[in-house]
């Protein structure tokens, strides 16, 4: 099998040295089984947008899979957050005929079509953030969305003294994870904060902080009386960080959201900002091949499906007892995979 732009000598130079590979992924208490192969699989991660930190490190967990199974595995992604790239990008894989394709979609609409192509051609497909996914073999969550967006709200009101108006940011309207996300935040709000209440109607900001800054400070523009902002995208922390610093708003704004402290530790040191809430995409990068590198193993053995399900012990941190999803069209499993950071612990966390 010939594909055009695997780098199979960078692979090649990895696998002879692999004591010199990046270890980011705990892997200590994962089963080694479920790591072998008798078989060298090409399995590539497509991403919502390529050259951010977050998927910066989810390329690492990816590298390190390959690293530590044989698999030929890496990770691409459109230079912008846009729909039709990444399904091109999609599109290129299924002609290069690859094993298997791990996907965060930017818009789950727009990747279906191909997905299903994917799968019709014989493609095994994982997904990660995308909960109402239907044309793929399994779906990966960190956690259970609404939750996650609940505890961010807690934070939120907490430096908002319970009151006030705050906004919500997503990268896409289309993003399935985030928006359930900010439901989360949203109901959580109205049941326990009832002197708050949402401003606007969702920013959309195509994960590239520069938008979340400016659309961010369109919103204060328009409605003075903003006091918060709860972030969907993580590059939300950044935009707001920014905005907060330069105007001088600490303790004025406040910011509950996704963020990295690669991204977001300058504002967390500086007090602009307080909270960030994450998960190691790393980690995710690296269950999602975990769980197609399973998924195809089952079907050389003449299996219908992986054993992958509720109960499902991966052995990595935040996926060690997998929940099922109700009523889900796909295989929606999600673990219990977030940390929240503050000055105090920021310093645990060097990505």
């Amino acid at each position: 099998m010939k594909l055009g732009f695997i780098p199979a000598a960078a692979f090649a130079v990895a696998m002879a040295t692999p004591a010199l590979a990046q270890q980011v992924v705990d892997t200590s208490n994962v089963d080694k089984e479920m790591l072998s192969s008798d078989k060298t699989y090409h399995i590539a991660t497509v991403v919502k947008v390529d050259g951010i930190a977050w998927f910066d490190r989810m390329r690492d967990g990816v590298k390190q899979f390959g690293d530590d199974t044989g698999s030929d595995t890496w990770m691409v992604g459109p230079s912008q957050a846009d729909a039709a790239a990444q399904v091109q990008l999609i599109e290129n894989l299924i002609a290069q005929g690859v094993d298997a394709i791990a996907v965060v979609p930017f818009s789950v609409e727009a990747v279906e079509p191909v997905l299903k192509k994917a799968r019709d051609r014989g493609i095994v497909v994982v997904s990660h953030e995308a909960s109402n996914i239907k044309n793929v073999d399994y779906d990966i969550e960190a956690f259970d969305n609404k939750a996650y967006g609940a505890e961010l709200m807690d934070h939120l009101a907490k430096q908002m003294g319970e009151k006030g108006k705050y906004v919500a940011t997503v990268g896409s309207l289309t993003s399935k994870s985030q928006n359930e996300w900010i439901d989360g935040a949203i109901e959580r709000q109205k049941e326990a904060y009832p002197d708050m209440s949402l401003a606007t109607d969702r920013l959309e900001t195509y994960d590239d902080a520069n938008t979340d800054y400016n659309k961010l400070k369109e919103a204060l523009t328009a409605h003075p009386d903003i006091t918060g902002v709860v972030g969907g995208p993580m590059p939300t922390s950044a935009g707001a960080g920014r905005l907060i610093a330069e105007g001088g708003l600490q303790g004025k704004l406040h910011f509950a959201g996704t963020g990295l402290p690669s991204v977001a530790g300058q504002y967390i040191s500086q007090g602009d900002i307080s909270y960030i809430q994450f998960w190691d995409p790393a980690v995710a990068g690296y269950a999602m091949n975990m769980i197609a590198l399973a998924e195809l193993k089952a079907r050389d053995a003449g299996k219908d499906h992986a054993d992958i399900k509720a109960g499902t012990n991966l052995g990595l941190e935040g996926y060690t007892d997998l929940k099922e999803a109700d009523s889900a069209d796909a295989k929606v499993l999600y673990g219990a995979g977030w940390v929240g950071v503050t000055k105090d612990n920021m310093d645990q966390y060097d990505f």
